[in-house]
């Protein structure tokens, strides 16, 4: 585990808007831990710390709560839709070695054949791995690939101890040529609005004099 995902958590028992709203004011982010058969356990954690630490999809957090030690994944992360503050957090109880469920950002790396263009169509994958050894996400190389050339799950190359739960026929990214457009077709088009215009012109200044 890295240092910065040591997190001490203060356990609470008051709940409510009002008491969220006061803990988010002091810096804190209302949370819950489940799991486990476990009871629900409320605690409070440090916001910037935190907030730092759910930046990377799937973040395990080590919890200090009154000095006993607990592995936590990163479940749910709710905000204001419109400030974007953290709201509350929801944590799975997680234990060292066991394995979990979850969806893995997928990233695209490298350039296609000249004049073609990646079309990606999965950015995750879902994927059994060790609690411990959470890839961030996988890397799929479009390096050199020609038009027609696609990449599906089963072809993603997953770290050691993780397994596909995916579809292994989910296509992933394909690698295509744009359409071209038919430059005659928008001259032409331009050509038959410029006559138009002209006609009216045209009419309005014989109509003009007529008068």
């Amino acid at each position: 585990m890295s240092e910065d995902t040591k997190v001490h958590a203060e356990l609470r028992e008051s709940f409510g808007k009002g008491f969220a709203r006061r803990l988010r004011a002091a810096g804190k982010i209302p949370a819950v831990i489940y799991g486990h058969g476990t009871e629900p356990v409320h605690v409070a954690l440090p916001g910037h710390q935190v907030a730092l630490i759910i930046r990377r999809a799937n973040a395990l957090l080590e919890l200090d709560i009154e000095g006993k030690e607990q592995l936590a994944l990163v479940k749910d992360v709710q905000k204001d839709p419109v400030h974007q503050i953290i709201e509350h957090i929801d944590l799975l109880v997680v234990r060292k070695g066991e394995k979990v469920t979850i969806d893995v950002p997928v990233i695209v790396t490298g350039e296609p054949a000249p004049g073609t263009i990646v079309n990606q169509d999965a950015n995750t994958l879902s994927i059994e791995a060790e609690a411990t050894h959470i890839p961030q996400n996988l890397e799929v190389s479009v390096e050199g690939l020609e038009e027609g050339a696609h990449i599906t799950a089963a072809d993603v190359t997953l770290p050691k101890g993780s397994t596909l739960l995916a579809d292994p026929e989910v296509l992933i990214v394909a690698i295509s040529v744009p359409a071209e457009v038919d430059l005659g077709d928008e001259d032409e088009a331009a050509e038959g609005a410029e006559a138009a215009e002209g006609a009216e012109g045209e009419a309005a200044a014989e109509e003009a004099a007529a008068e």
